[in-house]
């Protein structure tokens, strides 16, 4: 009988310590399960914070809050130094002109162009204020407008903006085409520009050191309301505002240099016509025979995204020179 007696206890006091531990196991998982609830939630939470917190300066200051601290090349000019000046500071007239490296209308701008003003630039009589944005990026998509335009800048930092400049246009690739979005693409073409391609204009480059000053001069485009790219001014007049009597290279160059003898010219007082279609609001577009397309005038959000490819624009310029904006 005891010894029945005493294996009943034994059965049931090992009944009864299996019993505790999984009651300790339970235990012990159940608190593991908490805590690790708990890092997944404040995971999550601190993930929120930061997506908010990115969101947030996301949407301050614009497009030119993003991309690192904002740093001008070198001999910058003009309002927030945005300007790149090409030709003797002291020239009598000055050719304004805001571009894009991916627009086909500022290539035949600089096709029809370019000759002349290197000419009056040699004379001493002209000196051009570049500034470059980034609107075909806005409207196509892709980064080429951008990583084009820090190339140039860091080409101005090395006194080579004027041939990078030119080169660039020379090989631009197909408006839907994002080729200079490719820092090896604008690399290549620097190797052709005697003393560019350098150790300093490669790191400028790659790390997108002007990325900054062009994203401020796509901002500065914006709010200047222009018609699209190129908008070219000269001495501050719309070079293409009178419809009827379109400004060719040939005119331009009689324009400058009546102005540096004192005549009428790039400074003096437009004409009738000239002033009626300088005071209404420019165009958004052109025809394809290169005037600006009648009845459509432009409005504050078009340069920034409004703009379309089209066959006009890329055909580039009629025989008078004037581009088609884009």
């Amino acid at each position: 009988m005891n010894d029945g007696a005493n294996r009943d206890a034994t059965k049931r006091s090992a009944r009864e310590r299996l019993q505790a531990e999984r009651e300790r196991q339970k235990a012990k998982d159940k608190r593991r399960r908490t805590l690790v609830v708990s890092a997944a939630v404040v995971g999550v939470l601190g993930l929120a914070a930061v997506v908010g917190l990115i969101a947030a300066n996301t949407g301050k200051g614009g497009s030119s809050a993003k991309g690192g601290p904002l740093v001008a090349p070198s001999g910058a000019t003009g309002k927030d130094a945005l300007a790149i000046q090409s030709g003797k500071a002291e020239a009598p007239s000055t050719l304004t002109v805001w571009e894009d490296f991916r627009c086909p209308a500022c290539k035949a701008f600089e096709t029809n162009y370019r000759d002349t003003v290197h000419e009056l630039e040699a004379k001493g009589l002209l000196k051009v204020e570049y500034h470059l944005v980034t609107l075909i990026d806005g409207n196509m998509g892709g980064t080429g407008s951008l990583k084009s335009a820090n190339a140039a800048a860091c080409a101005q930092d090395v006194a080579k903006f004027s041939p990078y400049h030119d080169l660039l246009f020379d090989n631009q690739p197909e408006e839907t085409n994002d080729a200079y979005g490719k820092n090896a693409k604008l690399l290549e073409l620097a190797a052709k520009v005697d003393g560019l391609d350098t150790p300093e204009f490669r790191k400028c480059v790659e790390d997108g050191t002007h990325d900054s000053w062009v994203k401020k001069s796509q901002d500065a485009f914006r709010a200047g309301k222009f018609r699209g790219t190129p908008t070219v001014l000269l001495d501050g007049k719309d070079i293409f505002a009178d419809q009827a009597n379109p400004l060719t290279p040939q005119k331009l160059k009689e324009k400058v240099e009546a102005a540096a003898k004192g005549g009428t010219g790039g400074g003096a007082k437009p004409s009738a016509s000239a002033s009626a279609s300088a005071s209404a609001s420019p165009s958004a577009s052109a025809s394809r025979s290169g005037s600006p397309a009648a009845g459509r005038s432009a409005t504050p959000s078009r340069p920034a995204s409004g703009a379309r490819p089209s066959a006009s624009a890329q055909s580039g310029a009629d025989h008078s020179g004037m581009p088609m904006d884009h």
